[in-house]
């Protein structure tokens, strides 16, 4: 009997090994299958995470326009006789400026003659049009699909410009101050009745070439100016990153005065424009009380000294500059 038993010991010790060593297989199964569950999961969310990326990459790069098309459109549009067109060497500057930032989203002061041109070099991207003429904004839109355009009712005059300079400094650091929301502005040269949604939009350029500023009493570009200054620094603009900003008619006193002013010589590009093409490059934030360096908030003088010498002491620029006829105003 006693041998027996020793031989069932024997028999259940080895049946209890044998099951422990199974149970063990089993475990390292089962951990290495969640190993590589674990490892094909993960290479297969990097692959989506790259693919992904290159597909909107991809969708950018299809979405702009291919470069013998926006060449072709360009050298075609320099070659226009249209009355009050732009120069050629105006239009492949701001060409150039589209180009390097496309597709984007672009803001147009001014409805003209190139702004087909715009709107087809900007293709994949955004292009809004702010205009005083609300029958020239319903005129062009059924002519144009795809144009999105706004009218403005500006209550400047080119006139006041010298005390609606003096009002902005003298406000600086309250109603006209860098950074604000447009939306609640009191600020005398500030647009704050746009479509709310268009304050929200990151603008990657800037286009001013409007409104009207031919005689004493059209709008001037005081406000589109201002306004442009405060959009750049504030907001989703201003937290996308730096703004191109393109000054036309940059040869007559408003457009020299005001940008002096607010979109600062610091940030003028240099080589990148025309004798009357401005383009300026404006970074987001800064001070509360200043739009340039140097500037004083308690200064409200109604001209400087520089330029009581440029335009004659009276607001009047010398030479024959201010009294031509600007070739964009309709």
């Amino acid at each position: 009997m006693k041998s027996h038993g020793s031989r069932d010991k024997l028999q259940a010790a080895a049946s209890s090994g044998h099951r422990r060593v199974l149970l063990l297989v089993f475990a390292s199964c089962f951990a290495l299958a969640t190993f590589l569950t674990y490892v094909y999961n993960t290479s297969r969310l990097a692959s989506a995470s790259a693919s992904a990326s290159g597909s909107a990459a991809s969708a950018v790069a299809e979405s702009a326009l291919p470069l013998p098309v926006f060449d072709a459109l360009v050298h075609y549009a320099s070659l226009s006789n249209a009355t009050h067109r732009m120069t050629d060497t105006d239009i492949r500057a701001i060409s150039a400026v589209l180009r390097a930032r496309g597709p984007c989203n672009l803001l147009v002061f001014g409805l003209t003659t190139e702004s087909p041109l715009w709107v087809a070099l900007n293709h994949g991207g955004r292009t809004v049009f702010l205009d005083e003429n609300e029958f020239y904004v319903k005129y062009l839109e059924p002519r144009h699909p795809g144009l999105e355009a706004y009218d403005v009712s500006y209550t400047t005059k080119v006139r006041d410009m010298r005390d609606l300079l003096d009002a902005a400094r003298a406000s600086r650091a309250a109603e006209c101050r860098p950074v604000q929301n447009l939306l609640f502005s009191e600020c005398r040269l500030a647009i704050n009745d746009l479509p709310n949604e268009l304050y929200d939009v990151a603008w990657d350029i800037i286009l001013i070439d409007g409104p009207s500023g031919w005689n004493p009493t059209s709008p001037g570009r005081m406000p589109s100016i201002f306004t442009t200054a405060v959009l750049a620094r504030t907001g989703a603009t201003a937290a996308k990153g730096p703004t191109d900003v393109l000054l036309h008619d940059f040869q007559f006193e408003v457009e020299q005065v005001l940008s002096k002013e607010f979109l600062c010589d610091e940030n003028r590009v240099a080589g990148s424009g025309t004798p009357s093409l401005a383009h300026f490059v404006i970074r987001g934030g800064g001070p509360r009380d200043a739009f340039c360096s140097g500037q004083d908030s308690t200064a409200a003088t109604s001209q400087t000294p520089q330029e009581k010498t440029e335009f004659g002491g009276k607001g009047k620029k010398t030479g024959t500059g201010s009294t031509s006829t600007r070739s964009s105003d309709k």
